[in-house]
């Protein structure tokens, strides 16, 4: 063994308390770390030939590129959908690696049945039905990609043919409806041979970014019969809108098409007495998007797809190898996801579930869809600012009162990053350049929402 590896061995125990100390400082100066912090590049190093060792390595970490880490996991990172890391959540990743299971297979470990408890509780978090069976991904990109997929097979079968087997280019045009699709949904299009160019935009309702229901039955019925499918959202990123995912579900009585659900963050608001009418309708949904290092807040890498036809996912999927075993009623997960080898995301998870359950996570989403809407009456209240749309859900959508054009709203992104005290990421609704302040961190309190009003109020005066 090298003699430096065989030095961490023998001190492995106190490695481990070093890691777990600097995370603790890590973790303690969240209050002050700038939750923003431009990018820089210290000067390029060598491949180091010898190495030195966990404890240098952890040095130079610390020396090199640790002052350049932003504050994300804290509560004033308003920026994209980004959750913390609840404390069980952060117990279940560190065990994730220390036990370094692959799930992707049942043959040698019982974490793949843990997999399955943590998806079962999830779909019943998220008011699916027993009939969706669902797996772990890495994020809402993969976890689209795999629904979309399955869509993609089931419109094969519609008209006699497979595209696993034969190809993307045997299916034709298969036309993707949708109304505000996310970026992902392009992307995930064109890897799967599609093409970004098979969607086509349904018009929304009037100031909304929901569907028009009655425009997306016209376009169904302009088709005359041909397959397609129809991506729904439940939540929308600039202004958490929701399709009404019930009417569009009927619209199947009628028309033949696969319903997507891209519910990345939205999907959570089952969670919610008050607002878990927004996704009345998703099990009736073929495949549901839910992205877990939002507001479930376990790390990044944990998302969860849902479909109701594992069987031809696994038509999909399915890695044929000897080692590995044929798929059989109950496959392993190597035969539904892209993936044939990948960490056990869904422990973190587990710990999350198990340690606060349905109603402390309720708890998260209720107290952060508030603080949202706080920040945006305190916005509203600020000179020179204007909310573009209302405060639905957990997301603040506001531009610049006069002339705000993109350069002029970058410029505010910038100045209120460089301050230290937030982080908010640019979009463009409705054609308008805007910034967006998203609510899902388990952290954030009304103090830090006080926090992000006094600091726009500095950099606008």
């Amino acid at each position: 063994m090298d003699p430096i590896l065989a030095a961490d061995l023998e001190r492995f125990p106190e490695l481990l308390a070093d890691a777990r100390d600097r995370a603790v400082r890590a973790l303690a100066g969240l209050a002050t770390r700038p939750v923003g912090v431009p990018p820089t590049m210290p000067e390029p190093a060598a491949l180091p030939v010898e190495g030195v060792g966990a404890e240098g390595a952890a040095a130079r970490f610390h020396q090199r590129w640790e002052p350049g880490f932003s504050g994300s996991a804290g509560p004033r990172y308003l920026g994209f959908v980004t959750g913390g890391t609840t404390p069980a959540a952060l117990v279940g990743d560190w065990l994730t690696g220390t036990y370094d299971q692959n799930a992707v297979s049942a043959q040698d470990s019982s974490a793949a049945e843990l997999e399955r408890e943590t998806v079962r509780w999830l779909g019943e978090l998220f008011g699916l039905g027993g009939h969706h069976r669902g797996a772990f991904v890495s994020g809402a990109t993969m976890s689209n990609f795999t629904g979309l997929a399955i869509a993609r097979e089931w419109a094969g079968e519609r008209i006699g043919v497979s595209p696993a087997e034969s190809g993307a280019g045997a299916l034709g045009d298969v036309p993707v409806l949708s109304g505000s699709p996310h970026s992902t949904i392009y992307k995930a299009l064109s890897m799967l041979g599609l093409g970004r160019g098979a969607v086509r935009l349904v018009p929304t309702l009037p100031d909304r970014e929901a569907v028009d229901v009655d425009r997306l039955e016209a376009a169904l019925a302009g088709l005359d019969g041909r397959p397609a499918i129809v991506v729904a959202n439940a939540g929308t990123v600039n202004s958490v809108d929701f399709d009404d995912l019930r009417a569009i579900a009927e619209l199947r009585e009628r028309f033949p098409f696969w319903l997507h659900v891209d519910g990345a963050f939205g999907a959570f608001a089952a969670l919610s007495p008050a607002h878990a009418h927004l996704v009345e309708g998703i099990d009736q949904a073929d495949s549901v998007c839910v992205d877990l290092h939002k507001w479930l807040n376990v790390p990044y890498d944990s998302a969860v797809q849902f479909s109701t036809r594992p069987d031809l996912q696994v038509r999909i999927f399915q890695n044929s190898a000897a080692y590995l075993g044929l798929p059989g009623e109950n496959p392993d997960f190597v035969h539904l996801t892209p993936e044939s080898s990948r960490r056990l995301r869904a422990l973190p998870a587990w710990f999350a579930l198990t340690a606060y359950g349905s109603a402390g996570h309720r708890e998260i989403v209720e107290r952060t869809v508030h603080l949202a809407r706080f920040l945006g009456e305190r916005v509203a209240e600020l000179p020179g600012l204007r909310m573009l749309a209302p405060v639905r859900f957990n997301v603040v959508c506001f531009t610049l009162e006069d002339d705000p054009t993109e350069a002029a709203v970058a410029a505010l992104a910038h100045a209120l990053a460089e301050t230290g005290e937030l982080f908010l990421t640019p979009t463009v609704y409705k054609g308008v350049p805007a910034l967006r302040a998203a609510f899902s961190n388990w952290r954030t309190t009304e103090q830090d929402v006080e926090r992000v009003v006094e600091a726009i109020a500095r950099v606008r005066a």
